[in-house]
Parts: C-alpha cells; sequence; structure tokens
C-alpha cells in the first residue's frame, strides 16, 4: 500500500475504477447466466436427437444387411461403383453472446441411385432413402454439437473473468479506497489539531 498515492484525485480515480469493475462484473454475470441458459437447452437437443439419429441409423442400417445379405462383396461394390450424387453444405453463423455458432444448409444434386433395377436386390432403394433422410439430422447433429463445444469455451473464459473481478480485482480496488480514505481521513485529523493549535496560540 506504500506505493499508493494517498490523495483525493486518487481516491476519486479508484472510486471510478470500482464502479465501472462492479458494472462489468454484473455484465459478464449476466452473460454467463444466458450462455449457461443456452448451453444446457443445445445439450437437451443435442442428447433427443441424437438418440433419434442413433436409432434411425441402426435400423437402416439392419435393413441394408439383411437387403444386401444374399449378394457377394464384388457385387455389392459394382453397385455403388458411380456414385451419381453429391451433397453441397454451406454454413452459416448465428451471433450468441459474441460467440458466433454455425447453421449448416445442404443441399442434395442428382440421385443416389447408381443401380439398375434388375440387379439391385427388392428394397435397396427404401433402405438407401432412409440413410439419406438421416443426412439431414446428421448435419444439424452436427452444428450443434460444435456450437456447445464453443458455447463452453466461453462460459469457461467468462467464468474466468467473472472470479477475477469477483475474487481479485475488486477486493483489491476496495482495500486501496479504504487505505486512502483512511490517510484522508488522518490529514484531515492533523490538519484540524494544527488549525485548533494556531487558533490557541494567536487568542493566547
Amino acid at each position: 500500500m506504500e506505493s499508493i498515492k494517498a490523495t483525493r484525485m486518487e481516491y476519486l480515480h479508484l472510486k471510478r475504477q470500482l464502479k465501472t469493475a462492479q458494472h462489468g462484473h454484473k455484465l459478464l454475470k449476466d452473460k454467463r447466466d444466458g450462455l449457461m441458459k443456452r448451453f444446457m437447452e443445445l445439450i437437451r437437443q443435442t442428447k433427443s436427437q441424437r438418440k433419434v439419429l442413433e436409432e434411425k441409423l441402426a435400423d437402416s442400417f439392419k435393413r441394408f444387411v439383411l437387403t444386401t445379405a444374399f449378394l457377394h462383396q464384388k457385387e455389392l461394390e459394382e453397385i455403388f461403383l458411380a456414385p451419381s450424387a453429391k451433397v453441397l453444405v454451406a454454413v452459416e453463423q448465428e451471433n450468441v453472446m459474441s460467440v458466433w455458432i454455425p447453421k449448416f444448409q445442404h443441399k442434395i444434386e442428382g440421385d443416389f441411385k447408381t443401380y439398375s433395377d434388375f440387379s439391385a436386390p427388392l428394397g435397396l432403394r427404401s433402405v438407401l432413402l432412409s440413410f439419406w433422410d438421416s443426412l439431414e439430422l446428421m448435419l444439424q447433429l452436427a452444428a450443434q454439437e460444435h456450437s456447445a463445444r464453443l458455447l463452453s469455451f466461453e462460459i469457461e473464459k467468462t467464468r474466468r473473468r467473472v472470479n477475477a473481478l469477483e475474487y481479485v480485482i475488486i477486493p483489491q480496488v476496495k482495500r486501496k479506497i479504504k487505505y486512502i480514505s483512511s490517510k484522508l481521513d488522518e490529514h484531515e485529523r492533523s490538519e484540524k489539531i494544527i488549525r485548533m493549535k494556531i487558533k490557541a496560540l494567536l487568542e493566547s
């Protein structure tokens, strides 16, 4: 504390600094709480969506295995040898409390059917359609999981800032203000005593 200038100007500067720190602390706490609320909502959505996707894919794989069980490996490879469809994915971003989270938009061009109905097993198209339907769910889930990861990073960063203000910066500033206030009071008392002594000398 010895290095602190115990002046009224420094006292007023620290009071303004304290007010700014307290205001920043409140804003960061509100941001942290808002991020946590969005994060928890996203986690619930992701868990629910992952369950739906896993069940859908498990069913599709089971049907695919049953449908292609009588094909040789080479015959199966020939069916999917020349893909005629492609998926175009565009990424948009949404700002959530200074965190840019992704939103995927996809478009399918062409047809996944690369085989003749005469050479393919019955029901293969239905199975492949089920896989194609899962694509949108996969993209949504990928975006949500990545968003949750980004939000968790921002929550941790905001939490550290809140703790730094709450447990380090604000207490330090308060101690400095208290120290300067006591020094100013002590100086004021000393001046008062000196004035009283001078007045007593003048009146004697």
